[in-house]
């Protein structure tokens, strides 16, 4: 990304902007070998997952091909311990108290309309709790609104800027191609640096409206996912662990999960297919 935007910005601003150290990147220039990803293992991964019984019997039907569902009945043949089709649950549970919202006068670019856009122009974020080894931990989503995918993610003990400064840091384009940035009016957004982030890609903001319950109501429902197709499925002693299954979960999310917004395709396929909500 840094490379990418090189010739419009210096690179010392943007390592300074996305707090990655000047000498990561420029090793990373010169060993392109490690930022590959094997596609192979992403699937690997993907198929060990389908089999935790993350989709119910509809899910499972819609599933494309004969292939497709051949995979997800083998694995939930080999876990048929676990009984059944049923879906991952929701469940209630004891929420941090949040801090005050924001009070700065941002225009609410958005309102509550979250389909019409083309990809990556306009991504929501938000901030979930996760209990890792008898703290609090916080993960960051970053939602693509074209197509409902996980554009950016980060996981850190901090509800702080720099978690949402990590996850734009993941995100597998240009940021100048984000032309509005929606999110609630939390504290973990109303921050100088997130500030200079937006003003350095020229991002619009666009706060939900004090008050509105459903003003980011995209990244919730995603939150809600995330939490009862992995969080809960899961005991975290570790911040790495949290990591590493955030990635896995990402990754099966954006290329595999069938959505019923989506009309029960993933994102990818959706945008492939070039379709938008």
């Amino acid at each position: 990304m840094i490379r990418a935007n090189a010739s419009r910005y210096p690179i010392s601003a943007q390592c300074r902007i996305l707090g990655v150290p000047r000498s990561t990147y420029y090793w990373m220039i010169e060993h392109p070998e490690a930022g590959r990803v094997d596609p192979i293992a992403g699937d690997v991964r993907a198929v060990r997952r389908d089999g935790h019984e993350r989709y119910g019997a509809r899910k499972i039907k819609a599933a494309p091909g004969a292939e497709g569902r051949h995979r997800l009945q083998e694995a939930h043949r080999q876990h048929h311990e676990t009984a059944g089709h049923a879906g991952a649950y929701a469940r209630r549970t004891f929420k941090p108290h949040r801090t005050r919202a924001d009070e700065a006068r941002l225009a609410n670019i958005l309102g509550r309309e979250f389909d019409g856009y083309e990809p990556r122009t306009h991504l929501a974020g938000g901030l979930t709790c996760v209990r890792v080894g008898g703290k609090w931990a916080y993960v960051c989503l970053l939602i693509d609104l074209a197509n409902r995918s996980i554009a950016g993610h980060s996981a850190d003990t901090g509800r702080t800027a720099d978690l949402v400064m990590a996850a734009f840091a993941t995100l597998d384009f240009p940021p100048t191609e984000v032309e509005v940035f929606h999110t609630d009016r939390g504290s973990g957004f109303d921050n100088a640096k997130i500030d200079g982030l937006l003003d350095v890609f020229d991002i619009g903001r666009s706060p939900s409206g004090k008050g509105n319950p459903y003003g980011n109501a995209v990244v919730e429902s995603t939150n809600r996912l995330l939490k009862k197709e992995l969080i809960y499925r899961n005991h975290y002693t570790g911040l790495e662990q949290l990591r590493s299954d955030l990635n896995d979960y990402v990754w099966w999310s954006d290329n595999q999960r069938l959505h019923p917004t989506l009309g029960y395709r993933s994102p990818n396929e959706f945008t492939q297919q070039g379709l938008v909500l």
